[in-house]
């Protein structure tokens, strides 16, 4: 990830001004350690911190069209960049960067061209023919944006707050999926796909149609010029991820630059599930794992500095961008600076234990559309802030445009958790890659439940961050939270402890308007509480409490059988299928 800083409409041209932006932007350089550039026009100003994944030898920024009159500054990665190149024959390109036809798209479509790009990205363009500004972010926000004003009547843009948070009177959360034009004069939307107005979709499921747009996905996203890897929790998610990544890795370019063997990634407290099943899907696979170990008191140690730089006292987020920001520390010292990762998955396809209790398949369609909608608060955020703070860029292929659009096209039906037919959380996803002639991982692992990552590092690590806040937070503390902190008022010391960190670093009122607002209740939407009562009397969101869910337990709460899991969760939904009268598409059997 590289990071970006904007400013237009400075009063104050003066070089202190230039200074000043100099040092803001200095700010972001964990996000792109690499090189710096900055290139200013009368009152405006674009910063870059350059994290070199793509041509790292020429493709520093800003960027320029051909006689320099568009600027542009990114913070992403443009997987069609070669096929967009091919439509600007006309153009001259001064390097070899993904990024750089932006400016092109520019000049040849105007700011019409957004959608046009297939990545994850943020960026501002200037237009100096006529002092004109855009500025956009990518589709689900994988990529950070925040947008501020200043006194002076500023606009300023940045990767981070932190780079807005003294010199802006005002900010928030750039939307995804959106562009800003100064010359239109405000924000619209450029990415309406048709799941995003949540019209239930009846696309019929096809297996190797879904298997196939991932493998795309996946292989998009292996364009690098740097030694990359794999973040592999052994969960489902980060295990396809892998599956496929090893099995393209051949085909793709960077074999013949880096070797076809896959190097994959894992960190937890000792003995911890997801180390363990790690290690065996590694295994299968062949790749070069790395397994990394750390103590609860490592992670508490951590807790300021992830806050810092992750934004947020979202309590989920903290607890999951922990073990990712120490391990992330560890892969970069290993010389790796990108790796593919998971996210997603879950909210395109109900993947999250209270998913069970959906009533039907259009409340579960509404609600994978909502939790999409608000990733950039969370996974998206996570992700992104916890590998950067180290250099390292993240890339997700379970959010490729194209996959979401295959995923959330599918009847909903198909993704709705039904243990009478065998069909546990994920089923759509899990039998597009049970290939019984050429598995891309054993059954047994294909079918594993869901673990929220915060608890597979380790059950003790979410407890002995409760531990920890009792320590320092009283019982009149929390007693009184609502008039320290009347907006989004801690309801647990666990929640208090972070919020204290947080706003010692952002104690704006904008800054704690960044995060998302209400109680943190288990999945931290209010839809699992109208399904299931049972939530809101546990208000921790680890996966543990889904109560009546996870394993063995969904017996004891809902009367049901246990779910099957491998081949007997197939062989047991496709035959009630069939007893029931319904038609089943002949690649699902």
């Amino acid at each position: 990830m590289c990071g970006i800083l904007a400013v237009f409409g400075c009063a104050d041209c003066s070089q202190a001004k230039r200074s000043r932006i100099i040092e803001l932007s200095r700010r972001l350089r964990h996000r792109g350690p690499d090189w710096s550039g900055l290139h200013c026009y009368q009152d405006c100003y674009l910063a870059h911190q350059r994290l070199a994944i793509v041509d790292p030898a020429s493709g520093d920024q800003p960027l320029y069209n051909e006689d320099k009159t568009i600027v542009v500054t990114v913070n992403g990665e443009i997987y069609n960049h070669e096929e967009l190149r091919k439509k600007l024959s006309s153009h001259q390109f001064r390097t070899g960067s993904d990024c750089e036809v932006i400016a092109h798209l520019y000049e040849e479509y105007g700011e019409d061209f957004v959608d046009m790009l297939d990545g994850m990205f943020s960026f501002v363009l200037l237009d100096t023919r006529n002092k004109s500004f855009i500025a956009a972010r990518d589709a689900i926000g994988i990529t950070p944006l925040y947008m501020g004003w200043g006194l002076d009547g500023s606009i300023w843009f940045a990767s981070e707050m932190k780079a807005l948070s003294d010199d802006c009177e005002r900010f928030t959360v750039f939307l995804p999926g959106h562009i800003y034009s100064s010359s239109n004069g405000g924000l619209r939307r450029w990415y309406n796909p048709p799941w995003y107005s949540e019209k239930i979709p009846s696309t019929r499921y096809d297996p190797l149609v879904l298997r196939g747009a991932f493998e795309k996905a996946v292989l998009k996203r292996l364009m690098t010029d740097v030694p990359f890897g794999v973040l592999l929790s052994g969960g489902l998610d980060s295990s396809l991820v892998a599956a496929v990544a090893s099995r393209h890795l051949a085909e793709a370019k960077v074999a013949r630059q880096w070797g076809s063997q896959l190097h994959t990634f894992c960190v937890g407290l000792q003995g911890s599930p997801d180390l363990e099943a790690a290690r065996e899907v590694a295994d299968y696979l062949g790749t070069h794992h790395h397994e990394f170990h750390f103590t609860v008191q490592e992670g508490i140690d951590a807790l300021e500095e992830v806050i810092y730089h992750i934004e947020t006292y979202d309590v989920t987020t903290i607890r999951a961008s922990t073990p990712m920001f120490l391990m992330s520390r560890k892969i970069k010292s290993l010389g790796v600076k990108m790796v593919l990762s998971g996210e997603g998955s879950d909210e395109i396809f109900g993947g999250y234990l209270y998913f069970h209790k959906a009533p039907n398949k259009d409340e579960l369609h509404l609600e994978t559309c909502r939790k999409i909608k608000s990733l950039h608060l969370y996974d998206c955020l996570r992700a992104n802030k916890a590998t950067s703070a180290w250099g390292l860029e993240a890339r997700v292929p379970f959010l490729d445009k194209n996959f979401i659009k295959v995923a959330m096209d599918l009847d909903p039906e198909w993704k709705m958790v039904r243990p009478d037919l065998g069909r546990i959380e994920k089923w759509v996803l899990r039998k597009a890659f049970d290939d019984e002639k050429n598995p891309y991982l054993p059954k047994h692992i294909l079918y594993r439940q869901k673990e929220q990552f915060s608890d597979g590092v380790g059950y003790s690590w979410i407890d002995g961050l409760k531990d920890h806040a009792n320590q320092h937070v009283s019982d009149s503390m929390l007693m009184n939270a609502s008039f320290v902190y009347p907006e989004n008022t801690p309801t647990t010391k666990e929640a208090y402890y972070y919020r204290t960190i947080f706003e010692r670093f952002f104690p704006k009122n904008a800054a704690r308007s960044t995060v998302p607002g209400g109680p943190s209740v288990a999945c931290s939407t209010a839809k699992a509480l109208e399904w299931d009562t049972a939530w809101s009397k546990n208000p921790d969101p680890s996966g543990r409490a889904a109560l009546g869910v996870h394993a063995a337990a969904y017996k004891e709460s809902s009367g049901s059988p246990p779910i099957a899991h491998g081949a007997s969760a197939v062989e047991s939904f496709t035959q009630k299928l069939q007893d029931g009268g319904m038609e089943v598409p002949a690649t699902v059997v």
